[in-house]
């Protein structure tokens, strides 16, 4: 047979070959640029139905989050639309720590990466979708550094405002599949949540706050290296025209309930980061968040309040991240939702692991939480 031919020259794409022998592939991953951050991958591996790939990532001990690469699993996907695990196996100790993926392809084409990508394509399909619903208006908020769009979409004819965003980290591509189960449930007419909280509030969706970031193949950066949800506190046109475009919009709106939507490399399940710690705390503030996560964690299966970072010291909070930020500026019931690249280790799924499927529908599970969160 043929030596296989790997590329990443498209949208999301990042692998660097090092060299290939026939089906067996050494492989880097590219850097954020001006950033030492790495560990998303996107590419795609052109062969011959029924070649045994082995595909070997190395340098991964410096990695952004070396402690994600145990006990996980490629993503893969033969179509580009359903997407499984390929089986895979890490070696902290061979060739500065390697992710080795053995994968059977059963076509001649095979698409891996780190999660499921999300293309920026789809997230123009899904703000045309959405902005094309009743009751929905599209606000562009702003420009990043490469001169992408920052879409918004606002529905809801009620007064409390709620800011829903995703994506400051590009690499996180589980948060925008969530952003669409989102998405597809408050621009349903029929949904009964939805015409709850379109009711109650005003709600302000943000299904991409770092598009440049997320083309480039970035794992947690934008254009120039920045990581975002690190600029909440002072934010700049130079460096962070993202943020700065989305907070100053939240200071027009005000914001009551808020959630910044990520994922986590190492932790194998779905948990909330709160607000602890920020100056202007109350016992009343405090409570709010617990009641919220209390509430999802009966509705989801797939959420638990057991696993999560730890809390920050009174007093300690980092303002320069956009939880902590937005609960000291304007006394908001905000939270950072996580998930796991790997899989929910509670409920797990073989074939899948956490997916965009799962993704989705935990974005109605968190949307039918805050509608009873609003009964109070």
């Amino acid at each position: 047979m043929n030596p296989i031919h790997i590329d990443a020259a498209f949208d999301s794409g990042n692998i660097e070959v090092v060299a290939i022998d026939a089906a067996t592939a050494t492989l880097t991953i590219r850097r954020d640029h001006q950033s030492d951050f790495f560990q998303w991958f996107h590419f795609r591996v052109a062969g011959t139905a029924g070649q045994a790939l082995t595909l070997r990532i190395t340098g991964l001990n410096a990695s952004a989050y070396p402690g994600g690469w145990p006990d996980y699993q490629a993503a893969v996907s033969d179509d580009r639309q359903f997407w499984g695990r390929a089986d895979s196996s890490w070696d902290a100790g061979e060739d500065g720590g390697t992710l080795t993926i053995r994968y059977i392809l059963s076509g001649d084409l095979a698409w891996f990466a780190y999660f499921a990508p999300y293309s920026l394509e789809r997230h123009h399909d899904l703000v045309a979708d959405s902005a094309g619903a009743e009751g929905v208006t599209y606000r562009c908020l702003g420009h990043s550094l490469e001169g992408r769009a920052i879409d918004c979409l606002v529905m809801g004819e009620g007064t409390l405002p709620v800011w829903l965003f995703a994506r400051q980290h590009p690499g996180e591509s589980m948060a925008e599949w969530w952003m669409e189960g989102a998405l597809e449930m408050l621009c349903d007419p029929a949904d009964p949540v939805a015409r709850v909280l379109r009711q109650k509030c005003r709600i302000h969706v943000v299904p991409n706050c770092n598009p440049d970031g997320s083309v480039r193949g970035h794992l947690r950066t934008n254009a120039a290296g920045v990581n975002l949800n690190r600029e909440w506190h002072e934010p700049t046109a130079e460096r962070s025209p993202e943020v700065l475009a989305i907070r100053n919009a939240m200071d027009e709106s005000g914001v009551r309930f808020a959630m910044d939507v990520h994922g986590d490399e190492a932790i194998a399940a779905n948990f909330m980061a709160g607000y602890d710690g920020v100056p202007s705390w109350t016992d009343r503030l405090g409570a709010e968040y617990d009641r919220y996560c209390t509430i999802l964690d009966r509705r989801s299966p797939d959420f638990q309040t057991e696993i999560g970072y730890p809390k920050t010291p009174a007093g300690k909070a980092n303002l320069s991240m956009s939880t902590n930020q937005l609960a000291e500026r304007f006394g908001a019931c905000a939270m950072t939702l996580e998930m796991p690249f790997k899989d929910n280790a509670d409920l797990p799924d073989p074939v899948q692991g956490w997916s965009p499927e799962r993704s989705k529908h935990l974005a109605r599970d968190c949307l039918a939480a805050l509608a009873e969160w609003l009964e109070a």
